[in-house]
This record gives structure tokens, C-alpha cells and sequence, in this order.
């Protein structure tokens, strides 16, 4: 995998999925241990990021360090030479110039490709707009194998499945290790029909759509609920008219297939009650830390260290 870009999951050999969480659990591991190998000293990761970002921002950057790199960058375009008019394309080729690895994101579908069409490192998207979100999707895939294993289980993903790049990445890895799925969405936020098409193509699981949250919580062994995004929304009109459709709560955990787990990208806005957070069945702040070991993998392998 060394100078390889991630940009997105679909095109993904499955084996270099298997080999990313292959060094993840032996990246916790080191966590775990308290002695963490400077795999990366010497070594610079550009974090370039033009939509705003907490999690993969800042466990990116932790993922770095962790490995004894060093991280540059920036975290809005404030202070940029794009306030100048300078394009996604020569702010890459500059970063390209400065750093070992580019880890960006980008409010335009399509953006991660062509920062990997110019740049001579590797590139890891971070996300761009509604497409892909592929290491969310790694560090997802991670989760559901710590937590339930990836055979004989049933994989609910709920919530915006239009928009959400996070889910639109994450049922392509399902797809690869077969692993069954039901898409539960309102109607106006299906995800989209080209990609389920794709999906299904592409693998022997059975693939559902529903709109019903009850009988999905009944059947799926993993409940990964997405906010409604705002951001995405042509109007503040159509955004309220979906806005809060489903709610998890304590009720819904408590009355769903015993043994389920419920997962969330995050940020959350309401989908997820509060309440649910003391819950057994919470894995969202796991899956959530789960993004430093797993891109710890990720900044090794590209860079030959792992």
C-alpha cells in the first residue's frame, strides 16, 4: 500500500481493507501498551481541511503524533491563498511540495480525486461533500469486527442516507464482506438508487430498504444511525421537513434485538437521545476512538512504515 491514495472505498482491493485493520488491532495494541513506535518520526502529514471537522481532524492529527510525526495545516480557509482565488488543485500541489501525506477534506463531490489527480504523495480523503468518507467507513468496518465480528450479523444503516457520505462508504465495505444490510431512511433521504444498484451488483448479501426504525431495531445486530445534514440541504424548508424523523431512545434500545450495538459517525443533533449514552448498547464514543488506531494504520502503510 505504500504511495497509495485513499480517496474512496469503491475500487478498493478488499485485501488492503483487510490488511488496514489487520495493523489497526495492532496499532491499539501499542495504545494499549502505553509504547507506541515512532513508525513515522521525521515524517510530515498535511492536514488540509476546508469543511469543518473535529473527529477525523484531530484524531488524524493525534494518529500523527501518536507515530512520532509532525502535522501541518489548516482548519478553514480564513488565512488561506483560497480567500486569494487560488484553486483546490495549486493548494494541493503547495502541500504536495511541503509535507510526506495529504489528508484533506472538501465540501465538493469528486474534490478527493482530483486532489490525487496532482498530487505526487499520498492523498487520504477526509471527506468530499455528500460522496465518500472512506476512513470513517475503515474505522466503522473496525468497529463492528471488535464488537461483533464480521459473519452472521445483520448491519442497519439509518437515518440520511442521501447525503450521508459516511453511510454511502460504509455499505460498500458491508457489500464487500457480505455482510447483510438494511437501508432505513424517510423517503425524501434513500440513499441512492444508482449506488444500491451498485451495491447489490457487486456482492451475494441481501440488501433491504425500509422506512420503518421499529422493525429495523428489531432485526439488525448493529443499529448506525446518521444525522439529518443541514449543510447539504438546497433550502432551510426541506431540511425541516425531514429533520428529526427518527429519534433512538432508551424505549427503541431496550425494545430492539437483544445484543444490539448503536453506532454513530457523529455529531449527533437529536437522533440519538442523551439518555441513551449509559446504555450498554452505546458505541459511538468507542467507535469514535477507534479513529486513532485505525488511522494510525492508515498513515503507516501509505507511508512504508507498516
Amino acid at each position: 500500500m505504500k504511495g497509495t491514495d485513499i480517496i474512496a472505498i469503491e475500487g478498493m482491493p478488499r485485501e488492503n481493507v483487510e490488511r488496514i485493520l489487520e495493523v489497526s488491532a495492532t496499532m491499539q495494541d501499542y495504545l494499549d501498551s502505553g509504547e507506541v513506535p515512532g513508525l513515522l518520526a521525521g515524517r510530515i502529514m498535511a492536514s488540509l481541511f476546508f469543511e469543518p471537522s473535529t473527529r477525523t481532524q484531530l484524531s488524524f492529527t493525534t494518529a500523527m503524533q501518536r507515530l512520532g510525526g509532525q502535522v501541518m495545516g489548516f482548519s478553514g480557509t480564513g488565512g488561506t491563498s483560497v480567500k486569494k482565488g487560488e484553486t483546490l488543485e495549486d493548494t494541493i500541489r503547495m502541500a504536495d511540495c511541503y509535507a510526506d501525506i495529504i489528508v484533506e477534506r472538501h465540501p465538493e463531490p469528486g474534490s478527493a480525486a482530483r486532489c490525487a489527480a496532482v498530487a505526487r504523495k499520498p492523498v487520504v480523503s477526509g471527506g468530499d461533500g455528500s460522496n465518500e468518507h472512506p476512513t470513517q467507513a475503515l474505522l466503522d468496518l473496525f468497529t463492528i469486527r471488535q464488537e461483533k465480528g464480521l459473519e452472521g450479523i445483520t448491519v442497519a444503516l439509518c437515518g440520511d442516507l442521501k447525503y450521508g457520505r459516511t453511510a454511502h462508504s460504509l455499505v460498500r465495505l458491508l457489500a464487500m464482506f457480505g455482510i447483510d444490510t438494511i437501508l432505513c431512511s424517510p423517503q425524501p433521504l434513500k440513499m441512492p438508487a444508482d449506488l444500491v444498484a451498485r451495491v447489490r451488483e457487486a456482492c451475494d448479501a441481501s440488501i433491504r430498504e425500509t422506512g420503518s426504525l421499529e422493525e429495523t431495531a428489531a432485526e439488525a445486530d448493529v443499529l448506525y444511525v446518521t444525522r439529518v445534514q443541514r449543510e447539504r440541504f438546497e433550502s432551510q424548508q426541506d431540511y425541516e421537513a425531514v429533520a428529526g424523523s427518527y429519534v433512538v431512545d432508551r424505549a427503541l434500545v431496550e425494545s430492539a434485538r437483544p445484543g444490539m450495538i448503536v453506532m454513530h459517525p457523529l455529531p449527533r443533533v437529536d437522533e440519538i437521545a442523551t439518555e441513551v449514552d449509559e446504555l450498554p448498547a452505546a458505541r459511538y464514543f468507542t467507535q469514535a476512538a477507534n479513529g486513532i488506531p485505525v488511522r494510525m494504520a492508515i498513515l503507516a502503510l501509505l507511508l512504508g512504515a507498516a
